[in-house]
């Protein structure tokens, strides 16, 4: 089995995991029904960079075909 230390990556790689993690959890709350359709929206709002945006929506639209 192999581990990995994710301390030991690189920040933006960190970043990547840490948005792909929200995502996944953003689409959990709205499918049972903690949060309203609309919170994707809220969250997509409060994100400056284009680059994090675009990774964030990426990841949405997979976890809405698999959630």
């Amino acid at each position: 089995m192999t581990t990995y230390n994710l301390a030991l990556l690189p920040a933006d790689e960190k970043q990547a995991i840490e948005l792909d993690k929200q995502a996944a959890y953003d689409v959990w709350k709205v499918r049972n029904g903690q949060e309203p359709e609309f919170y994707l929206e809220q969250q997509k709002a409060k994100m400056n960079d284009p680059e994090q945006l675009n990774s964030y929506l990426q990841a949405v639209d997979l976890y809405k075909t698999l959630i």
